[in-house]
C-alpha cells in the first residue's frame, strides 16, 4: 500500500487491525482504488496466509472455488455485479458455515476466510431486488473502506514514481524521472479511475518516452486536466462533469472502443456503461449514444 497521507494511513491500521481476526469482510471504494489489493493484504495478514488466495471467475461454482480456496481466503471481486443465481449458491454456503455469521468472533474451525469487494452501496441495491438482502447482511459484517485517489492526491508522486520504476524495468527502457510539469499534470487530473487509471497512464508513458525523463507531451489523455484551469471567467465546473468530458475524450480517442476505453480509464465495462448511460440521460456535449 504505496503512500503516506492520512487516508492511506487509516486503511493500513485497518488491515492491520482486521486481517489477523477476520472471517468475512466487505471492501468498498470506487472502480480502480485498490480493492484488490486490499484484499491481498488482508490475506496476507491472516492466519491463512500461508493457504492460497483464490479470486472468484464467472463460470465456477461457489462450492468449488470454497474447495479450492479451502486453508486460505476467497475473494469476491464486484459482488454488487454477481448474478441472483450465483448469489443464491453463496447464501447456501455461507448458511453451511456458522462461522460466516459470527464475523470477526469466528470459531477456529472455519477453513476459508472471505473477502467481497463492491463500488455500489449493497443496501441500495438489495432494497430495489438487485442483491439478495440476507447476502448483504452476511458479507458486511465487517467493512473495509478504500479510498478514493482524490482522497489521498498527496500520494500521487509516490505512486507515478513507483509505477515508473516499475513499467522501466518491465519493458526494458531508460526513462530515470518524471519532469516538473509532468507531475504537475499528474497532480491536476482528477482520476476518476483512480490508481489503476493512473498505473495505466504511467504505462503508456512510459513507452511512449524516448529518453531519460519523462514529460507532460507524454501524457496526452490528461491535457484535458491543464485546460480546466484556464476555465474562462474562472466559471467552476461540477467535477461530474469533468469526469464524464474526461471520459468521453478517452473514449473518443480510442476510436469509440469501449474496452479499450475502459481499461485506459481503470475501470471495469460495465462501470463504463454506466457512465455512458449517465451522458446520454444529461445530454451531456459530444455523447450521441451510440
Amino acid at each position: 500500500m504505496i503512500g503516506e497521507s492520512a487516508a492511506i494511513r487509516r486503511l493500513r491500521l485497518q488491515v492491520r487491525r482486521i486481517g489477523p481476526h477476520f472471517r468475512t469482510v466487505l471492501v468498498t471504494g470506487e472502480a480502480g482504488s485498490g480493492k484488490e489489493m486490499t484484499a491481498r493484504a488482508l490475506h496476507r495478514m491472516s492466519a491463512g496466509a500461508s493457504g492460497p488466495f483464490v479470486m472468484s471467475a464467472a463460470g465456477n461454482r461457489v462450492d468449488y472455488l470454497m474447495k479450492i480456496a479451502r486453508g486460505g481466503t476467497l475473494f469476491f471481486d464486484s459482488i454488487d455485479e454477481m448474478p441472483l443465481a450465483t448469489q443464491d449458491e453463496l447464501l447456501i454456503v455461507l448458511r453451511k458455515n456458522e462461522w460466516a455469521q459470527e464475523g470477526l468472533a469466528a470459531p477456529m474451525k472455519a477453513k476459508v476466510r472471505i473477502v467481497a469487494a463492491t463500488s455500489q452501496d449493497l443496501r441500495v441495491l438489495a432494497a430495489a431486488g438487485r442483491f439478495r438482502q440476507e447476502l448483504q447482511h452476511r458479507v458486511a459484517m465487517l467493512q473495509i473502506a478504500v479510498p478514493s485517489l482524490r482522497e489521498r492526491a498527496d500520494d500521487v508522486p509516490l505512486l507515478a514514481t513507483h509505477f515508473l520504476e516499475r513499467f522501466t524495468r518491465m519493458y526494458g527502457r531508460r526513462v530515470r524521472t518524471i519532469a516538473g510539469d509532468a507531475m504537475e499534470r499528474l497532480r491536476a487530473h482528477g482520476w476518476p479511475g483512480n490508481v489503476r487509471e493512473l498505473e495505466n497512464a504511467m504505462r503508456d508513458a512510459v513507452l511512449r518516452c524516448e529518453g531519460s525523463v519523462l514529460e507532460a507531451r507524454q501524457l496526452p489523455a490528461l491535457a484535458e486536466a491543464a485546460e480546466m484551469k484556464q476555465t474562462s471567467c474562472g466559471e467552476a465546473t461540477k467535477l461530474q462533469e469533468v469526469i464524464e468530458q474526461h471520459v468521453l475524450r478517452v473514449l473518443n480517442n480510442c476510436g469509440g472502443n469501449k474496452l479499450r476505453a475502459a481499461e485506459l480509464l481503470g475501470i471495469s465495462r460495465s462501470t463504463l456503461y454506466r457512465m455512458l448511460e449517465a451522458c446520454s440521460a444529461g445530454g451531456v456535449e459530444g455523447y450521441t449514444g451510440e
